[in-house]
């Protein structure tokens, strides 16, 4: 499936937008997490854009720190479910946990919704992460499961679910009136798997869809996640603070990818971006110190106390700079604050800065200004080999989406970076993938040579 390497877009779509300080905007509609007219017109703008995929995130737990907009909020495959009767082209993926669920039910609802949309629906595999520190006990637990743990799970977890998805071989179905045949049954595998952590009969009560299975996402950033990704994924995102890391992620995730015996171009790597856009970088930058102003000390201070372990910042405002109480020294923090140290240390954020950043809604200085200048850096990072593409985490829902897809898709397309209609009707063939053969074809078609 050779083309001209492009641009692919991702749409984020969470409520109000990525800043955690959104819903309080006035041009935001406060209750849009539980609005589903809202998330169709945001799938629809999207569209409109030519991006490959409408983004739906989710976790499974939730504490009184969590993000405004995953307090109350669909369930994400329910969700691209809707969102796929909404809409023609743009691929529709959801988070689902390889923790929390079994393979079986996976495998079914996911096929179902590929079905369903003719062909687009993907699947962000995610181990879940405890962020709010009580994840475990909304599924019958005590503990969350530990973390090379989860990974290992994760593996045998896929291999089951794909291995589910290939019950039918694509031409099973003969449907023969006359003779009365419905199906080949020399076409129809069960799994009989067992394994360390599942045992799974099948076959799966739903055949393969239009383009094979879903399109596998992911987006672990610690070393079991990359290599979990590397050998399963086909759609990663990251999200690095510069170009220069994003480059070196960049080289080091492909080079994981072929060790695997893939080919690099089989993962494609998409740098999560809040752009605010502005007639000029002035506005631009106004429109972010607006966003920030609404971040109160009160929630940023208590988001952060609680993250730290009790950390003690009452005698600070969010003003404060990081580095100036410590911040780029502390021990015994989560994984998550690991991967922003070298980024503390070398801007000194101020807790405004921080909580922005620990909440996704940080927004990097190359994708603050006028459209030439965010179509001119999505181009530098795409060139330059630091991603395939963008997860555009719009601060500001929709507006941000609506500027992003009236000014800066528009330039990417003038330099030729980007598609100006649909190529095909798949999400693989949005995003110039191959459709996965069938295991049992490829096994009968080798025992005939």
């Amino acid at each position: 499936m050779s083309r001209k390497r492009q641009i692919k877009l991702s749409a984020y779509l969470v409520g109000t937008g990525m800043h955690v300080a959104s819903w309080r905007h006035p041009d935001a509609q406060a209750d849009a997490s539980i609005d589903i007219d809202y998330y169709k017109h945001l799938a629809q703008i999207a569209e409109r854009g030519k991006f490959d995929i409408a983004f739906i995130a989710d976790s499974l737990a939730i504490n009184e720190e969590s993000h405004p907009n995953i307090l109350t909020r669909y369930e994400p495959i329910t969700l691209i479910t809707a969102l796929a009767g909404a809409t023609s082209k743009i691929g529709v993926v959801a988070t689902a946990s390889t923790s929390y669920v079994e393979p079986f039910n996976l495998a079914r609802q996911f096929m179902s919704v590929d079905h369903i949309s003719k062909g687009r629906a993907g699947w962000n595999i995610v181990t879940t992460r405890d962020l709010s520190g009580n994840t475990a006990l909304n599924f019958n637990g005590s503990e969350h499961y530990e973390h090379s743990y989860r990974y290992k799970r994760a593996e045998e977890f896929i291999d089951v679910i794909k291995g589910l998805w290939d019950s039918w071989e694509d031409d099973a179905f003969i449907r023969d009136k006359e003779s009365g045949q419905f199906f080949d049954r020399s076409k129809l595998h069960k799994l009989d798997h067992v394994g360390e952590f599942f045992s799974v009969q099948g076959p799966l009560n739903i055949h393969r869809s239009k383009q094979g299975h879903p399109v596998l996402v992911q987006a672990g950033s610690s070393e079991p996640g990359q290599l979990f990704a590397a050998r399963s994924a086909e759609v990663i995102f990251s999200h690095k603070n510069s170009l220069e890391d994003s480059q070196e992620f960049y080289r080091s995730f492909k080079s994981k990818v072929v060790s695997f015996g893939r080919s690099a171009d089989e993962v494609h790597i998409l740098q999560g971006i809040s752009p605010i856009i502005g007639e000029t970088d002035e506005i631009a930058q106004q429109k972010l110190a607006y966003l920030e102003s609404l971040i109160t000390d009160e929630t940023g201070l208590k988001f952060l106390t609680d993250y730290f372990g009790g950390l003690d910042l009452s005698e600070h405002t969010l003003e404060t700079r990081t580095l100036d109480i410590g911040f780029g020294e502390l021990t015994g923090v989560r994984f998550e604050y690991e991967k922003f140290r070298p980024f503390v240390i070398k801007e000194n954020p101020t807790l405004r800065e921080l909580y922005s950043l620990l909440t996704g809604s940080y927004t990097v200085n190359d994708f603050v200004g006028t459209p030439e200048k965010i179509a001119n850096n999505l181009e530098k990072w795409f060139v330059e080999r630091a991603v395939d593409g963008f997860m555009l985490m719009s601060p500001l829902l929709p507006s941000s989406l609506e500027d992003f897809v009236n000014l800066v898709v528009p330039l990417l397309q003038e330099k030729g970076l980007f598609r100006t209609e649909y190529e095909g009707d798949t999400l693989r063939d949005h995003l110039n993938l191959p459709v996965p053969p069938n295991r049992y074809s490829l096994t009968q078609s080798a025992s005939n040579k």
